[in-house]
């Protein structure tokens, strides 16, 4: 089996007084978080920073104590599953860069329009943990 593994990480700010939540669009127009695959020799938390820098130029610090992962099939891998730990991060600050050649757009947006957004229930999964997590 041709299963693959990606990092990533749930990215909040604090913009005044609220909580937000970077979410991006890749170019086929899809909502999201910023994950990719794991290079070898790197730690699952390495991948994660690595690609929120990639894909959206942000300087972030992984929350302690939050991990939660999601699987699904690839369709044009026939029997491989995808499978992908995302982090909780905190921006240390706001200012989006974002990678050309794979989004579309990304902001910050707060719990309730970060939600309308998302087109799998996966997405709404993981922010609700994330969200979850940080108000308690």
């Amino acid at each position: 089996m041709n299963d693959e593994y990606s990092c990533g990480a749930v990215i909040f700010a604090r913009i005044d007084g609220q909580i937000r939540y970077c979410i991006m669009e890749s170019i086929a127009g899809l909502f999201g978080f910023p994950k990719g695959h794991m290079e070898k020799g790197e730690t699952e938390e390495e991948t994660a920073l690595r690609e929120v820098s990639e894909e959206v130029g942000l300087k972030v610090t992984l929350v302690p104590g939050f991990r939660t992962t999601d699987s699904h099939h690839l369709p044009q891998k026939p029997g491989a599953m995808k499978h992908i730990t995302y982090f909780l991060a905190e921006a240390q600050d706001t200012n989006i860069r974002i990678q050309k050649e794979e989004l579309a757009s990304a902001a910050f947006l707060d719990y309730g329009q970060a939600m309308r957004k998302f087109q799998f229930p996966s997405s709404r999964r993981i922010l609700t943990e994330a969200h979850e997590f940080l108000i308690k």
